[in-house]
Order: structure tokens, then C-alpha cells, then sequence
């Protein structure tokens, strides 16, 4: 959510914002949506404002037994009270139609993001080369997991459709492992707190991080609820409605969670196995901090995701992603990509995100200085930590072995009972 005033401040500034955004310029129409409200405002505060003063006048005429006069007055006083709920009428919708105009316009990217319409944009930031041999080619995660008898797509799709899957024995595991491994280093070795949130969430938390409603089309809905996309739904909302302490900063949150996704606008894309899927397991990192912390914080972590594929020993890179391809809510955004010797190219299986006070505004999530005087909007981050259906696919592609089985990372064989191999269904 964007602030009117900093509009009014500086128009060419935001204007020059939405240009690198691929946006027209919209200062001047959201100025005047703003005059519209102060103009509804004031006459809604001269019609309270007159019938105060003629109250006074009513009393000061009966106290003179002017008694037409007092009827003359109190006539205008019933005539004012006609006007007053058109009047309000017309100052909430002016404020609605601003509010609504201001929500579905994306957050301003930072100077530092590159400009460029779309991926090709995008700018490598650094690379990890794992230290194991790179498979420069081998077979995708789909034909390794179906053959094993592991991974089955029939059978979901017979109980869901398509972009679901059922996995089965040690693949299982092996998913499950992979998100307690995270979990796990990010509370042990980050200092993130872990929270076990609800999945669904009303509409007032899916604005507040800014999936509504602009992309309502790509949630899934329950009754009155909303399935979460991302973890980062109840995490940020934790400090939704509140005024935080300036020492009780930064906040950082984790979570494993299933996500929901309706992928509406991914029709024919990967539509075999299981990179984007209706259904998948993520853990999500969120951080609350002061505007000041929140740069430092986004390096930070970065760094906390990138170490769940140092220690899987999975090679990667890391684009800063360009104001055409970063999400709608992101002042700036990394994008970790893992290769996939399947698909012979890099994949995305973490996003970084800094939202500014994008986010902090739709939830009026504030801190107060340690002087207790100022208050201001925190500044929200979020990442995932990573993607657990997209690390098994990488772990299946990278440590997969000519015989179709797969190696299990060494840092996950306590969670797999010492398991050093997949090689097929276990009864």
C-alpha cells in the first residue's frame, strides 16, 4: 500500500517508480482521487460544523424568546441532518475509491533492482559449485520416481486432477526429511523462531501481504477462508494490527507448511511432474525489522536460504531479479535457482523478497522509537527456506545414480535412519 502524502510529495519520484515498474504514470489521477476525498471530508465536517453552530444559535434565541427564530433555526438544523448520511456516503466512498485504487498498484522497486521487462532481465548475483562431481545431464526427477515405484501421478490424479502427486516409502521420507533438516538449521543455526500457523486465513491476512485482490484468481477459497499460498500469509500477519517495540526487532519466523496454489496463469507450463503443483510443502522465512535493519536483513536472509543447498551440496545461483519480473508486493528480490542435470538448466527453489512498509500499511503494523514518541511502519521480508517438493526434486536429479537410485545426502541420513540409498518401494 503506498503512502497518498509521499505521493503528493514527490509525484515525478513515483511516477518514474511505476515507469520502471512497465507502468503509466498515475500521481495526478491518485492526487485527485485524494482532492475528491478531501473534498467529501469537508463537506461532510461543514454540515457537523454548521448544525454545532446552529445548536448554540437555538439556544441563544429560545434564551430570548425569539421563537421564530428558533424555529427558522431548528428547520435548518432537520434540513442539515437530511444531508448528513449523503453527505458520509460521499466521504466513505471517495476514501474506498483511493484505498482501492492505491491497494492494486505494486510496490516501488529499489534504485539498486536492474530495469527490464520480463527474466531476461534478471542479473546473476553469485553461484555455489558444489563440491561432488556436477551431473551435466541425467534424468528428470519424474522418470527416476516413477520408475522406483515411488512417485505416482495416476493415482493422484484419479482422487485430484492434475498437479498433484502421491509419493510413497523412502521418496517420502526423504520429502519429510528434507523439511525437518530445515526447520531445524534455521531455529539451530539463524536464530529463526518456529511457528506451527493456521493454513487458513481470512481475507483481511491475504491482503494484508497482498494477495488480495489483485491475484485472487490464483488462490484456492474454502467458505468464508482462504487456503495459504506460502507460510508467509500467517507469519507477517503475526504483527498485523499492532504497535511493536523498537528492542523487540527484528522478529524472524519459520514454518513448514503445505501451500495452495491454483496456478491459473500457468496453463501448459511443467505440466509434468512436480515443479509447480497445486499442493507442495514449503518452509518459509518471514523477518519483522526497523525500516533501518531491513537491507542488512535481506543479505541475512539470503544467506540463511542459500545455506540449506551449501549443506545439501547442491550447485546453485542466485539472480537479483528485474523490476518486470519481481513480485507485486517486492521492493527487490533474489531468486535462488538450483540446476536440475534433468532439465539441463536452473530452476527456481527460493525467493527473497524485502516489501519495504508495502506490506506493514494494508496490515497498520507499526514500532514505536525506544524514546516513545515516534511510531512508524515496520518494514516485512520474506523468503523461502526452501521449497521442500522442489529440494527433493533436486536432490533426486542431482544424486541420482546410473542404476536409478539415488544417494542420500549426507547431511540428511539421520533423518533417514542411515538410509544411504533409494533404490525402489519397501514393503
Amino acid at each position: 500500500m503506498h503512502d497518498i502524502r509521499a505521493i503528493r510529495d514527490n509525484p515525478d519520484a513515483f511516477d518514474e517508480a511505476l515507469r520502471r515498474r512497465g507502468l503509466a504514470p498515475l500521481a495526478a489521477e491518485l492526487i485527485a482521487l485524494d482532492d475528491a476525498r478531501k473534498s467529501a471530508i469537508s463537506a461532510a465536517q461543514g454540515n457537523q460544523e454548521r448544525r454545532n453552530a446552529l445548536a448554540k444559535e437555538i439556544g441563544g434565541a429560545k434564551k430570548a424568546k425569539d421563537e421564530d427564530r428558533a424555529q427558522a433555526l431548528m428547520a435548518e438544523v432537520a434540513r442539515l441532518k437530511e444531508e448528513a448520511p449523503a453527505l458520509e456516503a460521499a466521504q466513505a466512498e471517495a476514501a474506498a475509491t483511493l484505498d482501492e485504487r492505491l491497494a492494486a498498484i505494486p510496490n516501488r522497486p529499489n534504485p539498486e533492482v536492474p530495469e527490464g521487462a520480463d527474466e531476461h532481465g534478471n542479473v546473476e548475483y553469485r553461484r555455489f559449485a558444489a563440491h561432488r562431481p556436477q551431473l551435466a545431464t541425467g534424468k528428470q526427477h519424474f522418470e527416476i520416481g516413477e520408475a522406483s515405484g515411488l512417485m505416482d501421478f495416476e493415482a493422484a490424479s484419479r482422487m485430484s486432477g492434475a498437479r498433484f502427486v502421491v509419493l510413497k516409502g523412502q521418496l517420502a521420507r526423504l520429502e519429510r526429511a528434507l523439511g525437518q533438516f530445515m526447520l531445524d538449521l534455521h531455529t539451530g543455526e539463524h536464530g529463526y523462531t518456529e511457528v506451527a500457523p493456521p493454513i487458513l486465513v481470512r481475507d483481511e491476512a491475504m491482503f494484508g501481504t497482498a494477495q488480495l485482490p489483485k491475484f485472487r484468481d490464483d488462490q484456492f477459497q474454502a467458505g468464508e477462508h482462504w487456503l495459504i499460498p506460502t507460510a508467509e500469509v500467517p507469519l507477517t500477519n503475526l504483527v498485523r494490527e499492532s504497535i511493536l517495540r523498537e528492542e523487540e526487532l527484528p522478529l524472524r519466523f519459520t514454518a513448514l507448511t503445505p501451500c495452495f496454489r491454483a496456478e491459473a496463469g500457468s496453463a501448459g507450463r511443467d505440466t509434468r511432474g512436480m515443479l509447480r503443483q497445486h499442493q507442495f510443502n514449503k518452509v518459509e522465512l518471514v523477518s519483522i525489522t526497523h525500516p533501518e535493519q531491513s537491507a542488512a536483513e535481506h543479505e541475512r536472509m539470503l544467506g540463511s536460504a542459500e545455506a540449506v543447498l551449501k549443506k545439501l551440496d547442491l550447485p546453485y545461483r542466485i539472480m537479483t531479479l528485474c523490476t518486470g519480473d519481481m513480485g507485486f508486493a517486492s521492493q527487490k528480490t533474489y531468486d535462488i535457482e538450483v540446476w536440475m542435470p534433468g532439465q539441463e538448466t536452473f530452476r527456481e527453489i527460493s525467493s527473497c523478497s524485502v516489501c519495504g512498509d508495502f506490506q506493514a500499511r494494508r496490515m497498520n503494523a507499526r514500532v514505536r522509537a525506544r524514546d516513545g514518541k515516534a511510531v512508524n511502519f515496520v518494514h516485512t521480508l520474506n523468503g523461502s527456506g526452501v521449497a521442500v517438493g522442489r529440494a527433493l526434486i533436486a536432490v533426486m536429479e542431482n544424486y541420482q545414480n546410473p542404476d536409478g537410485s539415488v544417494t542420500v545426502p549426507s547431511v540428511l541420513k539421520a533423518y533417514m535412519g542411515g538410509i544411504d540409498r533409494i533404490e525402489g518401494f519397501k514393503s
